[in-house]
C-alpha cells in the first residue's frame, strides 16, 4: 500500500509540473507573439554613401566618407515592450503616431518608398544645380493620403485634396510642405491653396504642437507627391535597397556634390548626418534622431550634421561625435570648408 501511495503521489506531482510547464509555455509564446499597438524605434545601420551612389565621371580622389544613418522600427510584443521601457536607446510610439489612421502597413510601406524615391531625385536636382547644371521640373502637386491621430488639419483638409501652394509658395513635392509649416510658430495660421473635387479652395488652419517635438509646429498630414519629372543630364545610380522615407535627402545631396566636383569636401573625415532637403536647399527636421546619432557613433563617424530643429535632442544623446546644427545647404558646405581649411 505504501509503494502504491508513493507512485500515485509521483503521478500527481508530474501532472502539476506539466500544468505549470504548459502555462509557462503559453505565457512565453504570448510574450513573443502577441502584437501590441506600439512600435519600437531602435538604432540601425550607418551606410557609406560612396557604396550606394555612383555618378558618371565621378572624382576618384575622395578619401573621406559620408554616412547615411537609419532607424529600425518593429511592432512591439510584450517582452520587447518591457525591454524597450528600460533600454535608454529605444523609443516607444503608439501605432497611430507611425501609421496614419485608416492606412494599412503595406500602404504605409509604399508611401515611405515613394518618399525615398522623391528624396533621391530631389538630391540629384539640388546637387546638379549646385554644380552649374540647368534642371527643369514638372509636377502635378501633392495629395493628402492620411492624417495623424488628433491632427490639427483633419477638420479642414480631406483625403484626396491636392495641395498647390502653402502660404502662397508653389508646392512641387511632398517634402516641401513640412518645411514650410515649420517656418511657423505653434498656433500660427497656415494658408493652403488646394483642389478638391475639381474646385479651387483657399483654407486657413492653425498649427498644433508636434507630439514628439516640444515647440515644433505641425498640421498632422501624410502626403504623397503626384507624378513629377526632372531632366537629369547625367547617369546617377542610387541603390538604397528597402530603406524608406525622406530623411536622407541632405546626405544624398552631399555625396553627389562630392562626386561631381574636384576635390574632397569631406576633408578625409567620416561625416554622418540626417535631414530632408527641398528645391531651395532648406534642411528639414526628421524623426528618430537619437537612434541615428547612436548608429553614427557606432560607425566611428566624427561629425553629425543635423537640422536645427533636431539639434537639442541629438546633442543630448551624443557622447563622442560632434553635432553640427544646420538650416540649409550653404551652412553645411561652409562647415565642410572649415574642416578642409583646418587640415591644410
Amino acid at each position: 500500500m505504501q509503494q502504491l501511495h508513493i507512485k500515485l503521489g509521483s503521478r500527481l506531482v508530474s501532472k502539476t509540473c506539466l500544468r505549470y510547464l504548459l502555462v509557462s509555455l503559453v505565457l512565453l509564446l504570448g510574450g513573443f507573439l502577441i502584437r501590441l499597438d506600439y512600435y519600437i524605434a531602435a538604432p540601425s545601420r550607418a551606410l557609406e554613401l560612396g557604396n550606394l551612389i555612383t555618378v558618371d565621371g565621378k572624382d576618384p580622389g575622395d578619401s573621406g566618407t559620408f554616412f547615411l544613418v537609419t532607424v529600425s522600427q518593429m511592432q512591439a510584443v510584450p517582452f520587447t515592450l518591457l525591454y524597450a521601457l528600460i533600454h535608454p536607446h529605444l523609443d516607444i510610439k503608439p501605432v497611430s503616431e507611425v501609421i496614419p489612421v485608416g492606412m494599412d502597413k503595406e500602404e504605409y510601406r509604399q508611401l515611405q518608398a515613394e518618399n525615398m524615391r522623391e528624396s533621391r531625385l530631389m538630391a540629384q536636382v539640388v546637387a546638379l544645380r549646385r554644380a552649374g547644371y540647368e534642371i527643369s521640373i514638372e509636377s502635378d502637386g501633392v495629395e493628402i493620403v492620411g492624417f495623424l491621430e488628433n491632427a490639427p488639419a483633419e477638420p479642414y483638409l480631406q483625403l484626396g485634396d491636392r495641395l498647390l501652394s502653402v502660404d502662397g509658395k508653389q508646392i512641387l513635392l511632398a517634402s516641401e510642405v513640412s518645411l514650410l509649416v515649420q517656418e511657423r510658430q505653434v498656433g500660427e495660421v497656415v494658408n493652403f491653396t488646394l483642389v478638391r473635387d475639381g474646385t479651387l479652395l483657399e483654407l486657413e488652419l492653425a498649427t498644433g504642437e508636434h507630439p514628439e517635438e516640444k515647440g515644433m509646429p505641425f498640421v498632422g498630414i501624410y502626403i504623397k507627391t503626384l507624378p513629377w519629372e526632372a531632366e537629369i543630364p547625367l547617369n546617377i545610380a542610387m541603390d538604397t535597397g528597402r530603406i524608406g522615407g525622406p530623411s536622407a535627402g541632405m546626405m544624398f545631396t552631399l555625396e553627389i556634390i562630392n562626386q561631381l566636383l574636384d576635390g574632397d569636401i569631406t576633408a578625409g573625415r567620416k561625416i554622418a548626418g540626417t535631414g530632408t532637403i527641398d528645391f531651395n536647399e532648406n534642411i528639414g527636421r526628421i524623426g528618430g534622431v537619437a537612434q541615428k546619432v547612436i548608429a553614427a557613433e557606432r560607425a566611428g563617424a566624427e561629425y553629425f550634421l543635423v537640422p536645427v530643429a533636431n539639434y537639442e535632442a541629438a546633442q543630448n544623446i551624443a557622447r563622442r561625435i560632434v553635432v553640427v546644427p544646420v538650416d540649409n545647404l550653404e551652412q553645411v558646405l561652409d562647415f565642410l570648408n572649415t574642416i578642409t581649411l583646418a587640415v591644410q
